[in-house]
This record gives structure tokens, sequence and C-alpha cells, in this order.
């Protein structure tokens, strides 16, 4: 499931976030990645107020990241901007449900435009011996199919949809072609599908501007047998689910970026909105 929440913002919300989270994770706390999807696009983040991010750039794949249920204060400005008295975005409220789990999506409309999506990821148990695979739309780019072994497995997509299969567990040659052709505009490249996992894939970027990118997200721990459940991980609430963000045709500046941390934030303190 997706919900549209405000343009080019919520990437560098949920970034926020990540500086502001708890240092340890509480039961019933929300889990909320976060992809930047909107090419060259720089921005400062203000939290209740607060910068909390400074020139926060794309190509970035991060999280999850464990935060409080509840509502948050959240306003986007251009990078270096004095205070967050004349924001681009917002100030709006983003509220986020106990137990969810989340990714925000700040990408190309397929107008071309840059806005932003929040889908909520589907962590229920997985059948034995089978994993899931999610494709999701999220690039300037009209309907596509999503091709495996050069065989159409979805059909027209159109952005922001997704659709989730459960697979066998294996290597999936997957790539992405116009609806109705076998020409790919976006690889082939391999996605490993496991066994009690969603494996979570994303196509963003422009067409037009020839920088079609994928990101690859997993969800672990789903297993349907309680026994084989690993606990949380990545700072994670130990719910019995552990993610990890993994990236396809991001540059070695966003790679560094995902393994060594974003740039690092002007305050770290966050209070929720009251």
């Amino acid at each position: 499931m997706h919900t549209s929440i405000f343009a080019t913002g919520a990437l560098a919300m949920a970034a926020a976030l990540a500086f502001a989270g708890p240092a340890h994770a509480a039961e019933g706390d929300a889990q909320l990645s976060v992809l930047h999807g909107v090419p060259g696009l720089t921005v400062d983040v203000w939290v209740n107020g607060e910068r909390t991010l400074d020139d926060f750039a794309p190509s970035t794949l991060a999280g999850p990241l464990a935060l409080p249920a509840g509502s948050y204060d959240i306003a986007i400005t251009a990078a270096d901007a004095a205070d967050a008295s004349a924001p681009v975005i917002g100030p709006v409220t983003v509220k986020l449900a106990a137990r969810g789990n989340y990714t925000a999506v700040a990408n190309l409309g397929a107008d071309g435009k840059p806005t932003a999506n929040l889908f909520t990821n589907d962590v229920s148990q997985i059948a034995a011996g089978k994993g899931k695979l999610t494709v999701r739309h999220t690039a300037a780019a009209p309907a596509v199919d999503v091709l495996a072994g050069g065989s159409a497995v979805i059909s027209n997509l159109s952005n922001p949809k997704e659709k989730t299969l459960t697979l066998d567990p294996g290597t999936v040659p997957a790539a992405v072609a116009a609806a109705g052709t076998t020409q790919p505009v976006i690889g082939p490249a391999d996605v490993t599908v496991k066994e009690g996992t969603h494996t979570i894939v994303y196509a963003w970027g422009s067409l037009a501007d020839k920088n079609l990118q994928l990101a690859v997200q997993t969800i672990d721990g789903l297993h349907s047998a309680p026994g084989s459940v690993p606990g949380g991980r990545s700072g994670a609430a130990d719910d019995g689910t552990g993610q990890a963000a993994a990236t396809i045709g991001f540059g070695a500046a966003g790679l560094a970026l995902l393994l060594g941390g974003i740039a690092a934030p002007r305050k770290v303190a966050f209070r929720r909105a009251k």
C-alpha cells in the first residue's frame, strides 16, 4: 500500500528522523526506511524548528529507523537556509503508527515533477519455502513491464503503483521495459529472492534524462516457522524482522554515504510535535 505525502520532502524528513530517533528501540516503535530518488535535489531539513540535516543529497537509501509512534512537525528548506521561516515544503505533520513498517520515497512522478510517496511494507509471515518480491514504480517513466528471463511477470505497472509476487527462492534476472515491449530500459540485473524474505525493488530516476536506476530493499525474518526467525537488527525493535538495504546502479559516492552514514546533522535533539 502507498500513500502520497508531500513533494520532495519525504526523504529528507525520514533522514532527519534517523539522526533524531531514540538510541534504543522500544516495543511498539514504527520502522521507517528512506530512499532518495530525486536526481539533483539537495535540501535542509528542520524538525520542530531546529535544523536536523544540512545539505542532504540524492542517491541514498537508509534505514530502517526505529521511531516512537506519533506525530512529527517537519519543514523543508532550500539548502543552507538561515532558518525554517520560509520553507519550500511544509511545515507538515507526519504520523507514524505503532509497529508500522514504512518506506518513504522521494521520487519523480510520471510527469517528471518531484513528489514523494510513503509505502507500507508487508511484514506478514511468508509460507515455508517461499519468498516475496515487490516491484515499485517510482520513476519518471510511462507504465512498465517487469521481465524475468525475458518474459513479463508484472504488466502495465504505473507510477506510483506496486505489485507483489510470492516466489520460490532463487536469483531472478530482472529487467524493466516499457509496457508491452521486451527491450529493457533498466537492467537486466540479478535480484535474489530468499526464503522468508521480502525483497522490494524500486525503479527510480528519469527515462527522458537517461538516468533510470534500481534500488533494492530487503526485509528478512518473515519465515513461517518461529524457530527460524532472527532477532531484530539495524537499530530496529526486536520484533522478529530484520531489514537491510542495497543499491543497484548507485554511484560510489552514494554507496559510501549508505555504508558510512549520511552527512552529519547540525542537531541531533528531537522532540515529537505536541
